[in-house]
């Protein structure tokens, strides 16, 4: 729509607007038939009205046949301009929208993931660095240097731009992993990853071994591969490798999947002791170990313990990083550290799906390494985290341990209240926050707070709010 028929259109009382706006969605194909239209109170919303004004919108839309109510679908869309008028009708989109392989997000999940995008909201769910510790001004005198110093560039190497593998080599070093640039994989970030093994590596049938809660849950790339979760139960120590028990024909039809440091949602920190443990169990039992340790770097007083990685002189760990967490989500790069075959594999399935991560994005992260601007990034970023710890108005109503880094606090809530109504009330507060049960911790009242997004203001008025609203729900 013009700039002159959007200011037309303002000028028109507000039911002929969404009326307007609906019609223009069906025309254009935008809301096929089938497709469920936004619910009255999220087009009141939009368009800041009285639902009484949508409810009067959408009457004379069903009158003229493009739209209906269906009982447990909500409002569909039957018809457009162009079918009302057309023999053949169009294609069944619903059909083939829940037909696809990949599973949906739960729907709170779904929910979550729109709101985040919400700046009005006190952010308590978002696992990212605040916009106060970005690195603005180095970034952009980073990227002013690549930009000089660019020649035509296309596609990379499958396996990712080799200078920016050969920094990570270096980097790598510094945490006792030793691995040349032949053996590591860029990636557009750790889900990618997870992806590319799963497409790779496993069939379907096979088994994922992961830490019981675990931010897994909440995604669906294995089971949607047609592979199931076994979730093995952890202590203040992590996974507890005894439990990991594979029934007869699971074996090469298994992995293990562990997030060791600063494990989301729980904020666990795995001990070395245990990780050595859980190394020597997976190579008894010929399970390969997937470690995730995109949080790793994110310490705030003593340096966790080695990876599991580095004492793994068998090649039986897949080790993956990421910038996400301690740089820039925006930049879309990680890595995969490997087998030269099981890497070769990986960057062939990768090159099928996208053909390379960003060449721009990987010549920037390079940047990042090479002039040692990520390490001391990483310092502020800690003394930052360590000024944002939490405190917090929750002691008489909830229980948690404090977190020795990474972004979240695993946080218990005492009373018997209803969690999906604590959530719906802290949303309507203007409070995003994560339940536990997305992750599948099916005991007891959870809920995962970050520390890392929020500024410190916004921080303790939302802790203080969830306070007094965890005390009014538990008063009733």
């Amino acid at each position: 729509m013009s700039a002159p028929e959007e200011k037309k259109m303002r000028k028109l009382p507000k039911y002929i607007q969404i009326i307007q706006f609906i019609k223009e969605k069906i025309g254009n194909g935008e809301w096929p038939i089938g497709s469920k239209i936004p619910s009255q109170r999220t087009l009141a919303k939009h368009f800041e009205v009285n639902r009484s004004t949508v409810i009067t919108a959408l009457e004379e839309l069903t009158a003229d046949g493009l739209i209906e109510g269906r009982m447990g679908k909500g409002t569909v869309v039957t018809n457009n301009t162009w079918t009302l008028l057309a023999k053949n009708s169009a294609p069944d989109w619903d059909q083939y929208v829940t037909s696809g392989i990949q599973q949906p997000s739960q729907k709170i999940v779904q929910e979550i993931n729109k709101s985040e995008s919400n700046s009005d909201l006190i952010q308590l769910s978002k696992g990212e660095l605040s916009h106060e510790i970005f690195p603005l001004a180095v970034m952009k005198e980073i990227m002013g240097k690549v930009s000089q110093n660019i020649e035509a560039f296309g596609y990379e190497e499958p396996k990712g731009y080799l200078p920016l593998r050969e920094a990570l080599s270096g980097y790598l070093r510094t945490i006792g992993i030793q691995a040349s640039p032949s053996s590591i994989l860029i990636v557009s970030g750790a889900l990618q990853a997870l992806q590319l093994i799963s497409m790779g590596l496993l069939q379907r049938g096979s088994t994922v071994f992961l830490d019981q809660p675990s931010y897994l849950y909440s995604l669906h790339v294995f089971q949607s591969a047609g592979m199931k979760l076994t979730g093995v139960p952890m202590d203040n120590d992590g996974l507890l490798p005894e439990h990991i028990r594979m029934a007869r024909g699971e074996r090469g039809r298994a992995i293990l999947y562990t997030n060791p440091c600063f494990h989301n949602p729980t904020g666990i920190l795995m001990s070395k002791k245990r990780r050595e443990e859980i190394l020597a169990a997976s190579e008894n039992a010929q399970l390969p170990i997937i470690e995730d340790d995109i949080y790793r770097e994110l310490w705030i007083d003593e340096i966790p313990p080695d990876p599991i990685k580095t004492i793994d002189k068998n090649g039986h760990v897949l080790y993956i990083g990421s910038l996400s967490k301690t740089l820039s989500p925006g930049l879309r790069i990680g890595w995969i550290v490997g087998p030269e075959p099981v890497i070769e594999r990986l960057s062939d399935i990768k090159m099928q799906t996208d053909y390379g991560s960003s060449s721009l994005s990987q010549r920037v992260a390079a940047e990042w390494f090479i002039s040692g601007e990520y390490q001391q990034h990483l310092e502020q970023v800690r003394r930052e985290l360590a000024l944002s710890v939490l405190e917090t108005h929750l002691k008489d109503v909830a229980t948690w341990n404090i977190p020795k880094g990474g972004f979240f606090v695993w946080v218990k809530i005492l009373p018997s209240i209803s969690m999906k109504l604590l959530y719906t009330k802290a949303l309507s507060k203007g409070i995003l926050l994560n339940l536990g049960s997305i992750y599948a911790q099916e005991k007891g009242n959870y809920i995962r707070l970050s520390y890392a997004y929020a500024s410190l203001e916004d921080l303790h008025k939302g802790i203080y709010e969830l306070g007094l609203m965890i005390k009014e729900l538990a008063s009733r």
